[in-house]
């Protein structure tokens, strides 16, 4: 059943809600009295530095037993690992260990799903991970822009190969979390290749990237890709949804080499940028607290919420269709058909 909204996609959309949202509300917090994870293993992407790991260290203080550190640079990792060990509680034992994880490499995600097997337990998964690029760079191995290579079809087989770990690896009865980080700006992509056919190869041509609007609106095919995906797989396999962290102090646009851009982007973030530990608190609520009514959903500061508005048109449903199928065919070398054939029965 279709979630009730206390705004329309719209109101949610504008630039109002926005600065509402960034001066008046905040991802609810929660401690150990509240959600227990003794016991638990979480995997948390791009989590040795900014939100991934100010989450990270979140999970830990709720009492998590194992964290895995899924990173590109392992010796950041290892130093995030020796970070967070050392911030434990006194008597407070963890095992955090660090992972590689290049997302610009379909080869390593293959090779981090299938490592993830090996686990005895799997419970929460946080893709945190994802990029702003100043200017237009394709792929080395894919051909594709980076940005949509990383930001969306890096984080679809990432899903699509931990759902099956997910599944098989949770307690009986208690669903793992999927966590997609998702941000609010989808809702402000300009997203002017919707027409095109096909649609993922629009993005590779470089007289059409614009960065700021890139990022945006590969923030808003992942959410596309969301609504078709929970189509298909139950919350029962796992829980996953899309939380926004908001503008938060973060290096997410430390690519960016205008001046005028890295001034104006100091001062938005001074007058309205979250500080980390408040921004990571979405993907930790997400994690720990929202149920299967949030199952293929969108969040903000702890609530269910609309996605842009174009996806509740006619239009944005068949892009989303499109996209979809798309996303299968440029996955196929992973047999994620398959994949999620298994997983909707």
């Amino acid at each position: 059943m279709a979630p009730k909204f206390d705004i329309t996609p719209q109101q949610r959309a504008s630039q109002l809600a926005f600065i509402q949202r960034q001066l008046f509300r905040a991802p609810p917090a929660w401690t150990q009295k509240d959600v227990d994870l003794s016991g638990k293993t979480a995997i948390v992407t791009g989590s040795n530095t900014g939100l991934g790991f100010e989450c990270s260290r979140q999970l830990l203080d709720l009492g998590l037993e194992r964290l895995i550190l899924a990173v590109r640079n392992e010796a950041s990792g290892e130093e995030a690992k020796r970070s967070l060990l050392s911030d434990l509680k006194p008597g407070r034992t963890a095992v955090i260990e660090v992972w590689k994880l290049d997302l610009s490499s379909y080869d390593s995600i293959m090779a981090f799903a299938e490592r993830t097997k090996t686990l005895e337990r799997l419970d929460i998964a946080i893709h945190n991970a994802g990029l702003i690029k100043s200017g237009f760079q394709k792929n080395k191995s894919t051909g594709h822009e980076e940005t949509i290579q990383v930001n969306y079809l890096a984080t679809a087989l990432f899903t699509l190969l931990l759902l099956p770990v997910l599944k098989e690896k949770s307690v009986s009865g208690q669903p793992g979390h999927l966590v997609i980080v998702s941000s609010d700006t989808a809702a402000w992509a300009a997203f002017k290749e919707r027409n095109s056919e096909p649609l993922l190869a629009s993005f590779d041509k470089p007289e059409s990237f614009d960065n700021q609007d890139r990022y945006a609106t590969s923030k808003l095919l992942g959410q596309m890709f969301l609504t078709e995906l929970v189509k298909r797989v139950p919350s029962s396999v796992a829980i996953i949804n899309a939380p926004n962290p908001g503008l938060c102090k973060s290096s997410l646009a430390r690519e960016m080499n205008s001046p005028f851009q890295k001034v104006f982007m100091a001062v938005f973030y001074f007058l309205l940028g979250r500080t980390l530990s408040v921004g990571a608190r979405a993907f930790t609520d997400a994690a720990v607290k929202q149920g299967a009514e949030s199952h293929g959903q969108y969040l903000e500061d702890g609530k269910v919420q609309p996605m842009p508005p174009l996806l509740y048109e006619p239009e944005g449903e068949k892009i989303a269709e499109r996209l979809w199928r798309e996303t299968l065919d440029e996955l196929a070398f992973a047999n994620v058909a398959k994949i999620v054939d298994s997983l909707s029965r």
